[in-house]
């Protein structure tokens, strides 16, 4: 399919190797995408870790509430074929700059705040604001995201039509919002369109389903199989700027 949306990994290519992994963010790179979406969370020793669900039942070796393991046995649980569950810092060493890092805040009571702080020390050593994206489901961690780091962008994340409309984004200090592919309304994302925002949606995997986002007006997508939209892979070389 050829289209001009934009393409990101979701939680790295989690439809070609283990989600939420170094493994899944390297395929995503290969495979040439725009952008590589992952989930963080803060444990309680203030490490920040990439993991979706709270429990470590579905995607890992391990069981119960991830918060409630030492980080060091955390880290320990194989997250697929073998692959461990990473760091924010490690996520961001592989990418190094070579396509837009969305950052999707799984936890809040201190989470933005500390992802603000790891953010802010990449772009003293060279990355650029817009080199990253802040989203939650969680409005008012992101709006604590915004506090803490009014440079890098935030986007909405919505499981159904929301509700309070289009200037809900004006008070987040966001111009984005990220959309559930079976509930974007072609009317919301004409307002936010004409505000001059975006409306991106997620989890997309056919191209039957990309085209008729399309013509809601949705302009990228979030995918488990980036490969389906990007039949050929391009080398990244690194963003401009030294780290």
């Amino acid at each position: 399919m050829t289209t001009p949306l934009t393409i990101i990994g979701h939680r790295g290519a989690r439809g070609v190797a283990p989600e939420n992994t170094l493994a899944g963010m390297e395929a995503a790179l290969r495979l040439g995408v725009d952008g590589i979406e992952f989930d963080v969370q803060q444990h309680p020793d203030g490490e920040l870790f990439l993991l979706h669900d709270l429990t470590l039942d579905r995607t890992t070796n391990g069981r119960g509430i991830a918060t409630t393991l030492g980080f060091d046995a955390l880290r320990r649980l194989d997250a697929g074929h073998g692959e461990r569950i990473p760091t924010l810092d490690e996520t961001l060493d592989l990418i190094d700059r070579r396509c837009l890092v969305n950052i999707e805040l799984k936890t809040w009571n201190g989470c933005a705040d500390a992802v603000a702080r790891m953010l802010q020390q990449r772009l003293d050593a060279g990355w650029a604001a817009d080199q990253f994206l802040v989203s939650s489901f969680h409005l008012p961690e992101l709006l604590r995201f915004t506090a803490a780091l009014p440079a890098v962008p935030v986007a909405a994340l919505y499981c159904g039509i929301p509700l309070a409309g289009s200037e809900e984004l004006r008070a987040l200090g966001s111009r984005q919002a990220h959309l559930a592919d079976e509930f974007v309304d072609a009317d919301y994302v004409a307002a936010v369109r004409a505000a001059g925002g975006r409306c991106w949606a997620y989890t997309v995997n056919t191209a039957d389903a990309a085209q008729r986002l399309t013509d809601l007006g949705i302009s990228g997508i979030f995918t488990d199989h980036p490969e389906r939209f990007l039949p050929i892979p391009v080398p990244h070389a690194p963003m401009s700027g030294v780290l």
